[in-house]
């Protein structure tokens, strides 16, 4: 695909003219920072979560699941660290009122809100956790907070999983789940927002394994983005270095994508070391140490961590799928280009007409195809309309019942992508379909 000028405004004005997202509250003026998934964006979500949910479990024999509460007990959050350490600075403007990341801006430069000079608070730490009370008493003793990330989940539970489900090291365990941060500063649609869910694997490993271990995964998870249809041009890898690097990690490095605002963390692959479930054991003063049944030696595992945003990466699949084509002088078709195992709908059904028996026809192969695939039915408005309105919401392939169906049992298959129109039986159009989302390279 040739450089488009794919601006955020145009992604933005596409997702709640479509449906993708919508401002979260919007009769009442809208909630900074919070956004509600419309019919397709939920769908687009879902279906983002189960292309990953496949990636990294179906398809591996030693990573199992895991679905942890958001609230846990607040000494979790002392043993990992959050308490401590996971503040941001954070400064106001005096002369606007405007609040900014410390470490985001020049503090000898001129406000980028308003341009006057000098006008800066001193810094002042922020902690990002959201914080409430559990139980009919506000008291020290009732205060939970809201998880900031679901790594802690899988490491408090880690012996458990050991326990029942009879993995061995190396293994992994993955979730995808919400987490919440009281961000100083949320920016670019949903790409940082104070609400937002991830999907992360934590894989145990023998200690001395941990940086071979560290690398490979690193290599499979940009393959998986690869996988899903992105431009490979727009991903790159990024190393902390020392002053990045968190308190816990030995190792790190983000992938990043190019959105229209510039590269930005889509991931992050982080190299713990036994850090997490050290901590643990020291502030439950359990024993969490893993015991090798062929070799009996007893250790504390290595975490390699694989976290990715899920809303980011909603938000990256719309991005990079966007596409202005023009197919005429002057007519310019808008299309998101998603992997087909990706796109909310996968099938669009038309009858040509709706007279003479064509709309009862597309009705019922549409209802036969919607066990295997995502479906959408329509017979309003010209033919082409109806192309451009499924091309705008990313729906791979069109069916289109005309009267020729009447006398052959065939109808017209129109792929988006290449908008290439052939004749198929019928009967064979299910296997044609599955057969292209198998082959699916991105043109």
């Amino acid at each position: 695909m040739a450089e488009k000028d794919i601006t955020m405004d145009k992604v933005v004005s596409l997702s709640k003219r479509r449906g993708f997202v919508f401002q979260s509250s919007e009769i009442y003026g809208g909630l900074s920072s919070a956004w509600d998934y419309g019919p397709m964006g939920v769908e687009l979500k879902n279906r983002i979560q189960r292309f990953w949910w496949k990636e990294m479990t179906q398809l591996h024999d030693n990573i199992v699941g895991l679905d942890a509460a958001i609230m846990m007990h607040p000494r979790v959050w002392e043993a990992s660290g959050h308490v401590e350490n996971f503040h941001d600075p954070m400064v106001d403007c005096k002369n606007c009122k405007n609040r900014f990341r410390a470490d985001h801006i020049d503090l000898d430069a001129p406000c980028p809100n308003c341009g006057k000079k000098g006008e800066f608070t001193e810094p002042r730490e922020f902690n990002l956790m959201f914080k409430t009370h559990m139980g009919p008493v506000h008291s020290e003793d009732s205060i939970v907070y809201l998880r900031p990330e679901t790594a802690q989940g899988i490491y408090v539970n880690y012996k458990n999983v050991v326990q029942t489900s009879r993995v061995k090291v190396p293994f992994g365990i993955a979730q995808v789940g919400k987490a919440f941060r009281n961000e100083i500063v949320t920016k670019n649609f949903i790409f940082r927002t104070c609400e937002f869910e991830q999907m992360e694997m934590q894989y145990f490993v023998k200690p001395g394994d941990d940086e071979e271990t560290f690398n490979i995964w690193k290599e499979k998870r940009m393959a998986y983005y690869k996988r899903l249809g992105i431009d490979t041009a727009k991903l790159r890898f990024h190393q902390h270095g020392p002053g990045e690097l968190a308190h816990y990690a030995k190792d790190a490095y983000d992938i990043e994508y190019l959105f229209p605002f510039g590269w930005k963390e889509l991931e992050g692959i982080h190299n713990r070391t036994d850090f997490d479930l050290r901590r643990h054991s020291e502030f439950s003063r359990k024993d969490l140490a893993y015991l090798d049944e062929e070799t009996k030696e007893r250790f504390l595992p290595s975490i390699i961590e694989t976290s990715a945003g899920l809303t980011r990466s909603v938000l990256m699949v719309l991005c990079d799928a966007y596409d202005e084509e023009e197919v005429s002088e002057g007519d310019v078709r808008t299309v998101l280009r998603f992997h087909p195992e990706v796109a909310p709908i996968t099938v669009g059904v038309f009858p040509l007409v709706k007279k003479d028996g064509l709309a009862e026809l597309a009705k019922d192969i549409e209802t036969g195809l919607r066990e295997d695939y995502a479906t959408f039915y329509d017979q309003s408005g010209a033919i082409g309309r109806r192309y451009r309105r499924q091309d705008e919401i990313g729906t791979p392939f069109c069916i289109t019942v005309d009267y020729q169906t009447k006398e052959d049992n065939t109808v017209t298959l129109r792929f988006r992508d290449s908008m290439e129109q052939v004749r198929v039986k019928v009967d064979e159009v299910s296997l044609v379909i599955r057969k292209a989302i198998k082959d699916y390279t991105r043109v």
